[in-house]
């Protein structure tokens, strides 16, 4: 099993209710947990895709 290096986003609400974020070369790993119990899992591309996206709404 992987040991990821969890980060919490700059942006959470209080409590838990924020995304955590785990980068390794093979992807970008996403969860609403830092027990990280459902893990979604995506390349680096789709990822910034993603962000980009975000940003441009």
């Amino acid at each position: 099993m992987t040991t990821h290096a969890w980060r919490k986003s700059s942006y959470c609400q209080e409590g838990e209710a924020c995304v955590h974020i785990s980068t390794d070369p093979d992807g970008v790993h996403l969860t609403d947990s830092d027990t990280a119990q459902t893990i979604v899992t995506v390349t680096p591309a789709a990822f910034t895709a993603l962000l980009d996206h975000l940003k441009s709404l």
